[in-house]
């Protein structure tokens, strides 16, 4: 088994998905300097005469030499400096950049019609669990982003029902797959009417705790 988490999520939730893909078209957000994501895109790239795109606002340029490669040295929402260079036949998106739910949610919402149907569209870091306390990483901020960006990316789900799938893994720090079924439009996402705050609930939980005395 692989040690690294990180690594495995990569590799079992996203390569496996994608290592058959023929001339792949890949969009990345987030580039790092261990740059282990867009390695392994490129790699597929190289071999399966593809192309990948990555975006930063770091200047990683001079971090790989390949053809197959363009590196955009920018925000992921500079959308008149990137959207040039796309074409809506994208098979993949990768985001990891500003990890907070309203940022996934613009980002998602922007990009998702370059993806052609069958496309994957993976936005990393969406469990909130490691961050939690008592845990290993136990940190305030990413707890909250990461669990409000889980919660958002279902509340997208629950309103577009049919135009795409979703899948979520939990290793490590958790990524999200949603693939494109068809190229309607997305909707709004909205909140979703929870009963559980409901008058009828809280009776509910009453006499279940009455129940046991």
């Amino acid at each position: 088994m692989i040690e690294d988490r990180h690594k495995r999520k990569f590799l079992d939730f996203i390569f496996n998905q994608i290592k058959n893909l023929k001339n792949p078209k890949i969009l990345e957000f987030g580039v790092s300097d261990k740059a282990m994501s867009t390695s392994f895109f490129l790699d597929l790239c190289e071999k399966n005469n593809g192309n990948l795109i990555s975006v930063d606002v770091n200047n990683y340029k001079s971090k790989f030499n390949s053809s197959r490669w363009h590196f955009i040295n920018t925000r992921d929402d500079n959308y008149e400096n990137i959207d040039k260079y796309l074409k809506k036949d994208l098979d993949v998106i990768y985001l990891d950049t500003v990890h907070k739910a309203k940022h996934v949610e613009k980002i998602l919402y922007h990009y998702y019609e370059n993806l052609k149907v069958n496309g994957f569209f993976f936005i990393d870091d969406i469990s909130w669990l490691p961050y939690t306390k008592e845990r290993e990483k136990n940190h305030f901020y990413k707890e909250i982003n990461n669990q409000e960006t889980f919660e958002k990316l279902i509340q997208i789900y629950n309103k577009n029902l049919g135009k795409f799938d979703i899948e979520f893994s939990f290793v490590g720090t958790g990524i999200a797959k949603l693939t494109k079924l068809n190229n309607d439009k997305l909707l709004t996402s909205s909140k979703i009417l929870l009963r559980k705050n409901s008058l009828k609930n809280i009776l509910r939980k009453l006499y279940l705790v009455f129940k046991s005395k």
